[in-house]
């Protein structure tokens, strides 16, 4: 049985901020627009499926539940801005601000290279809940390299801390952006995960186990599909 997440918002924002979406339903528009196959060089021109066919690779971008960004931002001369009328939460200490900033220093002693890049933070909105026994990862979008920014990851014990607002520290990666970012884009990808580490076992397979694999690895060779409707749930 799937987890639950609850979403609250401020109900002065209900009406305003977009609200998070399961992320099998934002996938982006140039996963929709790219070809199915395409001819490759490197094969002499054969005809290869591209990641348009990969379960994997199309699972994980539509896992979980995105967090939109609550308004357009404007980046020009390596500025953000915005124009924005949030209303005043005066029964709620709620930044109005849709994004604030790390200091560089921050990141000392990681392998994070700023370089001068900006190290932002998105405002989230929303507080989100679990089931006892589940937590929340906080992630960049998956698979989303085309986003102008980095979204840091993180896990928040979230069935006790489910009326607490988690923010997204991000790096924006893109010194040649220029435009506008607009109001829904996805800035963070949250994933529920069990509270408890799994359990690791590691040993060598069984010859039945060995024998399954194979006929396994052959069914995927052998016919397209085969994974979404035989392996996939």
């Amino acid at each position: 049985m799937s987890p639950r997440i609850t979403a609250r918002c401020h109900p002065a924002l209900l009406d305003l901020l977009p609200p998070p979406v399961p992320a099998a339903k934002a996938l982006p528009d140039w996963l929709r627009e790219m070809p199915s196959e395409v001819p490759s060089e490197t094969l002499g021109g054969a005809l290869v499926r591209t990641l348009k066919h990969c379960p994997p690779f199309l699972d994980a971008m539509g896992h979980g539940v995105l967090i939109p960004l609550p308004c357009d931002l404007q980046m020009a001369d390596g500025q953000l801005s915005w124009d924005w009328d949030m209303p005043a939460t005066p029964d709620a200490p709620i930044t109005r601000a849709p994004l604030g900033a790390h200091v560089p220093e921050q990141a000392s002693g990681a392998p994070i290279d700023l370089d001068g890049r900006l190290a932002i933070k998105f405002t989230n909105y929303w507080t989100l809940e679990t089931e006892p026994g589940w937590q929340l990862l906080f992630t960049h979008p998956l698979n989303r390299p085309d986003l102008p920014f980095q979204t840091l990851s993180g896990v928040v014990h979230s069935a006790g801390f489910g009326l607490g607002y988690v923010h997204f520290p991000a790096v924006w990666t893109d010194p040649g952006f220029t435009g506008t970012l607009p109001r829904g884009t996805p800035v963070a990808q949250v994933i529920a995960v069990p509270a408890e580490p799994p359990d690791l076992e590691i040993r060598a397979m069984t010859g039945d186990e060995i024998a399954h694999s194979r006929t396994i690895q052959e069914a995927l060779q052998a016919e397209r599909g085969v994974y979404r409707r035989s392996f996939r749930d």
